[in-house]
């Protein structure tokens, strides 16, 4: 996929301009409310018509100002998904999915209906009113919707914003699932950090209706550490879970780690807070927490009032954070050897 984007649009009080091309798969678009992601969605998918530039998707010119072309949003190939699904209340889940099979042409079709209801776990909704789904049934039906009208790209406006914590984390496996399964790239557009880094590799980020940045998901919210109340936020693949009695066992690659008994007992994705974790020169004699790795340190971050440390625990990177007299005490440094320590308490499950 190669997406590019050079347009202008002036508003009353607000100005953009969007200078850039992306070649990533999944790419996000990241930044607060009032810095022109909706804008550029809408100028992308044809809603929305700038006041000079130009737009190509794969070679094919969507909008070229001068040469006067500025296709209508149902010849783009481009499918959007907004934060609200917008489906058709008086049709069953199976009408509003094959809604948009008649996008197509038969020529155009190559995504196999059954194989996208399998993906998405729609069977058991097929005959279901939309208006009797939860939210994130609804997103799951939006997105099929618009993948079988086989586009050559797909925008995600916001698509988990309005979900409760739940939902937002039962849907996430779901999307990642499908845009693998089916490799449609993706515009993933959010102002949540969290969301950036489970869905994409590669952000946009947009200050004051520009581009002030491109760069690698992890490497941007590396760039944010120390700079809000929560911390660096590690993502952490958990698989075969034990049970031991009290605690639970699970394994991060052949790293054993023990994490609190929960009702859904599972391999999925946990959050680890940076700060959570502590850092050892030597193998602490005695503590109440469960779980001790020995790790190399590869890299610090300095922040304004904390200092982040990259760890290689046997081939699995951790971010802790400390603050710098503590790094200086500790004489932490690339190849330092480290214990880092952390309770079974200090795990959240995402998914």
């Amino acid at each position: 996929m190669l997406l590019e984007v050079h347009v202008e649009k002036k508003f009353a009080d607000f100005a953009c301009r969007f200078d850039f091309s992306v070649s990533s798969k999944k790419c996000g678009v990241f930044g607060p409310s009032g810095n022109g992601k909706s804008t550029l969605m809408h100028m992308i998918s044809g809603l929305l018509e700038p006041d000079k530039g130009l737009i190509k998707l794969n070679g094919t010119v969507l909008y070229d100002k001068e040469k006067g072309i500025n296709l209508p949003p149902e010849a783009r190939r481009v499918g959007v998904v907004f934060q609200h699904a917008l489906l058709f209340p008086h049709m069953s889940v199976k009408k509003n999915l094959h809604y948009g099979l008649k996008r197509v042409t038969a020529a155009e079709h190559s995504i196999n209906p059954d194989q996208l209801i399998r993906v998405l776990q729609l069977g058991g909704l097929l005959d279901r009113r939309v208006s009797k789904l939860s939210g994130g049934e609804r997103q799951r039906v939006a997105l099929g919707r618009t993948i079988l009208a086989c586009p050559h790209l797909i925008l995600l406006d916001e698509p988990l914003t309005g979900l409760d914590h739940r939902l937002k984390y039962q849907i996430i496996p779901d999307l990642k699932r499908v845009f693998a399964e089916f490799s449609i790239p993706l515009l993933f557009i959010s102002h949540s950090l969290q969301e950036m880094r489970m869905m994409t590799d590669e952000v946009l980020v947009l200050e004051d209706g520009k581009v002030s940045n491109h760069i690698a998901t992890e490497d941007l919210a590396r760039t944010r550490l120390g700079s809000g109340g929560r911390g660096y936020t590690n993502l952490v693949d958990l698989e075969r879970p034990e049970d031991t009695g009290r605690l639970l066992r699970y394994w991060m690659g052949n790293i054993p780690l023990m994490l609190l008994k929960t009702e859904d007992a599972a391999p999925g994705q946990f959050a680890l807070n940076s700060r959570d974790i502590l850092l050892f020169k030597k193998h602490p004699e005695a503590t109440s927490a469960r779980n001790m790795l020995s790790c190399v340190v590869r890299k610090t971050y300095q922040t304004d009032w904390l200092s982040g440390v990259e760890l290689d625990c046997q081939g699995h990177t951790l971010i802790a954070e400390i603050v710098p007299q503590s790094l200086e005490e500790l004489d932490i440094r690339p190849g330092s050897k480290v214990v880092a320590v952390f309770k079974a308490s200090a795990f959240e499950r995402l998914w």
